[in-house]
C-alpha cells in the first residue's frame, strides 16, 4: 500500500502501476480498498488499477478535525486524489456507497473521468441503504464511545452474517467483512471518524437524490452492473440509473449479493475489460 497526504489526512492506496488505462475503484461504508483484490488481480496485467482506503470507517489514518466526512466531502476527496495524481481519463468504478460517490462525483463534473462503472450500489432514495444502512446511520447517533461497544457484537459470525450487518451483502466475504469491523473496534479515533460520516447522513441523502438529476449530462460511456435479486440494492434503481445515463448499459449479475467484487470477481472482470479495452483504438 503507498500513501497520499490529501486535504483531509493521510490516505493510503493501492497502486499496481503500468500505462494500462486507468482503473480507480471505490469501496463502501465500514469497508477498506481490500474488497477490490480480486478484480485487481484479474485486472492489473493490462490495467493500472488504483484502489484508494476512503475514510468511510475501516480506514488506518484518523482524519484531521476540520477534515468534511460526509459523503459529498469524501465525493471532493476522490477528486482530490486524482487531481494529485494527474490522472486523465480514467473509469472510475463504484460498488455500494462508492457508487454513490461516484455519482455525486459525476454531478460536480468528473473532469477527469472518461467512463463509469456503477456496481449494486445506493442511488436516489436509498441512502442509507435499507436495513443495513439505516442500523448503522441509527447506531451513528451514538457518541464514539457507545458506538465501539455496538460494534464490538461484529466480532461474531453470527451478528456478522445477519441482514442488519453484512449478511444481505456477500455470500462469500465473511473473512474480510470481519478485517473491516475491526478499526472501529479497536480505535477511538476511527471511530470519531465513522460516528462523524453516519451522522451526515440526512443531508447526504438529499445530495445523492439531487445527483441523479446530473446523469443525463455525463454523456460517456457507463456500464451498470447489478446484483440479479439484490435485497440491499433495489434492481430496479440499476435500471433507473441505465436510463438515465446517455451511454448507460445495464447488465445483471446472478449468483451474487451486493459486494459482486468479493461474490463474483471473475464475472466483473470479464465485464470491465470488455467495457475498458487494454489497448483503446
Amino acid at each position: 500500500m503507498k500513501e497520499i497526504e490529501l486535504s483531509a489526512g493521510t490516505i493510503d492506496y493501492q497502486d499496481t502501476g503500468g500505462d494500462g488505462p486507468a482503473v480507480v475503484l471505490l469501496h463502501g461504508l465500514m469497508m477498506d480498498a481490500s474488497l477490490w483484490e480480486g478484480p485487481i488481480a484479474g485486472l492489473s496485467a493490462d490495467h493500472r488499477c488504483l484502489a484508494p482506503t476512503l475514510p468511510l470507517g475501516a480506514h488506518r489514518h484518523a482524519m484531521r478535525a476540520h477534515a468534511d466526512l460526509s459523503l459529498v466531502g469524501t465525493a471532493r476527496l476522490v477528486t482530490e486524489f486524482l487531481d494529485r495524481l494527474d490522472l486523465r481519463d480514467v473509469t472510475l468504478v463504484g460498488n455500494d456507497t462508492g457508487g454513490a460517490l461516484v455519482q455525486l462525483i459525476v454531478a460536480d463534473g468528473a473532469a477527469r473521468v472518461g467512463r463509469v462503472v456503477l456496481v449494486s450500489c445506493e442511488a436516489f432514495d436509498n441512502y442509507p441503504a435499507r436495513v443495513t444502512g439505516t442500523t448503522l446511520a441509527l447506531a451513528g447517533r451514538l457518541s464514539p464511545r457507545m458506538f465501539g461497544l455496538f460494534m464490538q457484537q461484529m466480532r461474531l459470525r453470527a451478528v456478522r452474517r445477519l441482514p442488519i450487518a453484512f449478511g444481505w451483502l456477500t455470500h462469500r466475504g465473511d473473512a474480510a467483512t470481519r478485517r473491516w469491523t475491526r478499526p472501529v473496534m479497536t480505535r477511538p479515533e476511527i471511530r470519531r471518524d465513522a460516528v462523524r460520516t453516519l451522522r451526515a447522513a440526512g443531508e447526504d441523502a438529499r445530495r445523492l437524490a439531487e445527483a441523479s438529476a446530473g446523469l443525463p449530462s455525463f454523456d460517456r460511456p457507463a456500464l451498470v452492473l447489478w446484483a440479479a435479486g439484490d435485497r440491499v440494492m433495489p434492481p430496479e434503481h440499476g435500471r433507473r440509473l441505465a436510463a438515465l445515463l446517455p451511454q448507460g448499459r445495464l447488465v445483471e449479475i446472478a449468483g451474487s449479493r451486493t459486494l459482486v467484487p468479493l461474490d463474483q470477481p471473475e464475472q466483473l472482470v470479464r465485464l470491465i475489460r470488455e467495457f475498458v479495452p487494454a489497448h483503446r483504438q
